[in-house]
């Protein structure tokens, strides 16, 4: 009986929510109580880990080995979530520095920003299934709609949005640039797909827009230099990491106004909204913690430490 009430604890540990944070300066993957904020368990990766993210079935996590100032990173770490550990080194084709991920269902579509390109990592087949170029500079972060007829990527160094449109590929593959402000990097769809937020880097404004029409909308916010969008699950704010002010900022997102500036530990970056909307995690780099904040009363209500520069989130079910 008591071997199988351990078995029974231990199935059910290995199935607790968590949430997971990459350190880029430690190069790990850490499983984190998102309750406690106590670390499960930690898994070395590639160098300057930077974006997770985490298959539909919970069963993959990717990794983006972005690499480091004068190495560029060419791998994925492909992580069994059960076991806890990297099953193996996904050596990419001749892509230089991965960053951004989006998961759909088995499907990761990443970006590989030495390579101006948009890649998709198939899980099931685990291999890279397809490759577009943007043609733009800096391609960073990418979002892609739930039925996978267009992708988006905001392309920092060429201050534009690139619109993928797969809905008739792979016969015919559409691509589209959107002009925004000035160096765009966060960027997120709604949860109605109607609207993609991008902030931008360098001219304290966001832009929005209509994704059925491609109209821009600009909005100034007055941020430093915006790191990061994400739209809460149930769609109704939206936050913005702003580093140099230690500060997210919250958008109402049916009437695009500033609802409230959160103060934060040092360089938040990564945001990541639990599946409920009642909490948010955010990833201070500058202080190596995740300040959580609860979005009932949009304050930080606690912090805990996960490692060196922590950056990108995911969360398993």
């Amino acid at each position: 009986m008591r071997r199988i009430l351990f078995a029974l604890l231990l199935a059910t540990a290995a199935h607790a929510e968590s949430l997971l944070v990459l350190n880029k300066a430690d190069a790990t993957l850490v499983f984190v109580d998102p309750a406690t904020g106590k670390i499960t368990a930690t898994i070395p990766t590639g160098e300057g880990p930077h974006e997770v993210a985490v298959t539909a079935d919970a069963r993959t996590a990717i990794v983006a080995n972005y690499g480091t100032g004068p190495n560029p990173g060419t791998t994925l770490s492909i992580v069994d979530v059960g076991a806890r550990k990297e099953k193996r080194r996904f050596q990419l084709p001749g892509l230089l520095r991965p960053h951004g991920l989006h998961a759909v269902g088995p499907h990761v579509y990443m970006t590989a920003e030495g390579s101006r390109v948009v890649a998709r990592y198939d899980a099931a087949s685990d291999r890279i299934d397809w490759i577009s170029g943007t043609g733009q500079e800096v391609t960073h972060m990418v979002v892609a709609r739930n039925d996978e007829r267009k992708v988006y990527t905001a392309n920092i160094g060429s201050d534009s949005v690139t619109v993928i449109d797969l809905a008739d590929a792979p016969r015919r593959i559409g691509l589209k640039q959107i002009k925004v402000g000035k160096g765009p990097e966060g960027i997120d769809l709604s949860s109605d797909e109607k609207e993609l937020w991008t902030a931008h880097r360098a001219d304290g404004a966001l832009s929005i827009i209509d994704t059925a029409t491609d109209v821009v909308r600009t909005l100034t916010t007055g941020t430093k230099m915006a790191n990061r969008v994400k739209f809460t699950r149930d769609g109704k704010r939206v936050l913005i990491s702003d580093p140099p002010s230690n500060e997210v900022l919250v958008y109402d997102a049916a009437s695009k106004e500033l609802v409230k500036k959160i103060p934060t530990h040092e360089m938040p970056s990564g945001i990541l909204v639990a599946p409920d909307s009642k909490r948010a995690f955010v990833a201070c780099a500058g202080a190596g913690k995740i300040d959580v904040i609860d979005l009932s009363v949009l304050t930080v209500t606690s912090s805990f430490a996960t490692g060196n520069q922590p950056d990108g989130m995911a969360w398993v079910p």
